[in-house]
């Protein structure tokens, strides 16, 4: 059965970014099948694929995955030698905490700016949103202080750690958000990667 990734909006669909570029730099194939975010018909429309009622959604030999973190752990399992964890236990340990952390937190960046990523938009980040801020900046620096021998991403290659924050960055460029040389240096490496390139062609194409 062919893969199919069921998906909202490029635009603005942050949790459907982080399979979609995964995958695609993986090089695993999937058709994609899109629903429109924010109409009236919206929810009827996914659960034509999802009893969830959330996207993204991956189809797969009759079985769905209805969770980014959980599509992204599946893909990994697809594609071993793509390198989509790291392959040290202690690395790949920490790679899976950074994901957790984006996966549950920085709601107050969510709510204040939320992905747009055909846009140039102003804000006045809150308190509550500069401290995500500040720790998202601080994981990226400590990742990359460890890591930066082995490659431009978090932990050297392209994980799925990056794919969790490809949405971020995405925000960060949207918002003009003013980073320090290696938060700015690892921005500049995820929004070069082709997947990411890609997936900003079809939400232009969208708009």
């Amino acid at each position: 059965m062919t893969m199919q990734l069921v998906i909202g909006n490029k635009r603005t669909s942050s949790w459907s970014m982080r399979p979609w570029i995964a995958m695609r730099h993986a090089g695993i194939a999937f058709q994609e099948a899109h629903v429109t975010l924010r109409q009236p018909d919206t929810r009827s429309q996914i659960l034509r694929h999802s009893p969830a009622g959330h996207v993204p959604v991956l189809k797969h030999d009759g079985r769905l995955v209805w969770d980014s973190l959980a599509i992204l752990e599946y893909a990994a399992e697809l594609a071993p030698d793509a390198g989509l964890w790291p392959i040290a236990r202690a690395t790949r340990a920490e790679a899976r905490a950074v994901s957790a952390e984006m996966h549950s937190g920085f709601m107050a960046l969510r709510q204040e700016m939320p992905m747009d990523c055909t846009s140039t938009l102003t804000v006045a980040p809150s308190a509550e949103a500069q401290a995500d801020i500040a720790r998202i900046v601080q994981l990226w620096e400590d990742c990359r202080a460890r890591h930066a021998g082995a490659g431009d991403f978090l932990f050297g290659g392209f994980t799925n750690a990056d794919a969790m924050f490809a949405p971020v960055v995405s925000r960060f460029i949207t918002y003009g958000v003013d980073l320090p040389p290696a938060a700015a240096a690892y921005r500049d490496a995820v929004s070069s990667l082709p997947a990411y390139r890609a997936w900003l062609d079809g939400a232009a194409a969208e708009a």
